[in-house]
């Protein structure tokens, strides 16, 4: 792993996370027909799925999972997609979209497993992951060398307990630790909801050297930061799920901004309690203004002003958790787990089912959902 790291460090020295626009070494790359394309994690009663849809709803591959993924990633360069095994799943799935093959099955290692999301970086070289110690129940941060067979590079702190989603910023990785212990001896229990503190650290991707970190306050310290985005501009907009008793009225919003606290954000009463206590993903639209935070349980996707720290609108979407903001500002696409797929502008009001073919709306759509922009 030494050889690996040593590389790592030389590249990332040199800049070399930068966006690249060669062609890796297979000779095939996304273009511009890949534009528009969709991939979620997909299930219906009897497999969990890889998805992936065109700009018009038509299926072009699905790809049978050995369990329930969360999050895919798409490849900046190659036409691959990485599906990440929800947790406690020790797989990530690297697909070829184009063939419909197999390009690689990752495994977490023994001792550990994945938390549902994982990273490229923008030049396609290292694929990055939040991961478990189950052993010391320790979350870290993996970095793996994608033309090295996907060979681990490095696997530093995450500094807290339970990561979950992560976005990478220049040579720095922002980490999202929900705060919640889970073993996979437990399955999905969580073990210390009266002990839990979840934070937001800023993490130096070549030192691992924790930059800033902040965490909730004494009275809020079970709601768990788990999805996230980041603006240009460095504003982190964050979807909070509540671990406290279901009489607890908290807010399920939150932003951050370098230098400062966390700062909550509630909505109005009436919209607060119909978010159930649980928000599911994040999205900020291309100016950076408007993120989109979804509560699938309470069949909401909840608009904000993240320039004014105020809430915006919400709209009604049974069931739905998948966001992806498009190349239109103030525009995101929601998929549900009733197989819908709809368009929402809400500072128009819209908001428009899309057409999906009937492999597509047949399956129950995962939590997230990615877009490839031409």
């Amino acid at each position: 792993m030494e050889t690996n790291r040593r590389r790592f460090l030389s590249l990332l020295a040199a800049g070399c996370l930068l966006p690249a626009t060669r062609v890796l070494a297979s000779g095939t790359t996304t273009g511009q027909t890949d534009a528009g394309l969709l991939v979620s994690a997909a299930s219906d009663r009897r497999q969990h799925w890889l998805l992936v849809t065109d700009a018009e709803g038509q299926t072009q591959l699905r790809y049978p999972l050995p369990e329930r993924a969360h999050h895919v990633e798409l490849h900046p360069q190659q036409p691959w997609a990485a599906a990440v095994a929800r947790r406690p799943g020790r797989f990530i799935e690297i697909v070829d979209y184009h063939s419909g093959q197999q390009v690689q099955r990752v495994d977490a290692g023994e001792g550990h497993h994945f938390f549902g999301h994982a990273l490229f970086t923008p030049d396609g070289h290292w694929l990055v992951s939040t991961e478990n110690d189950i052993a010391s129940g320790q979350g870290q941060i993996v970095i793996r060398d994608v033309s090295n067979h996907f060979a681990e590079v490095s696997r530093t702190p995450s500094y807290g307990i339970g990561p979950h989603e992560l976005l990478l910023n220049g040579n720095q990785v922002l980490v999202a630790n929900g705060g919640i212990l889970t073993h996979p001896d437990h399955g999905r229990e969580k073990l210390n909801l009266d002990s839990m503190q979840p934070s937001l650290a800023y993490i130096d991707l070549k030192s691992g050297d924790l930059l800033e970190q902040v965490s909730m306050s004494a009275d809020n310290h079970q709601l768990s930061i788990r999805h996230m985005d980041q603006s240009a501009a460095g504003t982190v907009a964050i979807a909070l799920q509540y671990q406290g008793a279901i009489s607890d009225n908290k807010p399920l919003v939150a932003v951050h901004r370098r230098g400062e606290p966390l700062k909550l954000l509630r909505a109005p009463e009436p919209i607060n309690n119909q978010m159930e206590q649980y928000a599911g993903s994040a999205r900020i639209d291309r100016s950076g203004r408007v993120a989109a935070i979804s509560a699938p349980r309470g069949n909401l996707i909840t608009f904000w002003d993240i320039e004014q720290d105020r809430f915006i609108n919400a709209m009604r979407c049974r069931d739905g958790c998948g966001l992806a903001a498009t190349d239109q500002a103030g525009e995101f696409l929601v998929s549900s787990g009733l197989g819908h797929l709809y368009r929402m502008r809400p500072l128009d009001n819209l908001r428009e089912r899309l057409p999906l073919d009937p492999i597509a709306a047949q399956l129950a759509w995962d939590n997230h959902m990615n877009l490839r922009l031409g």
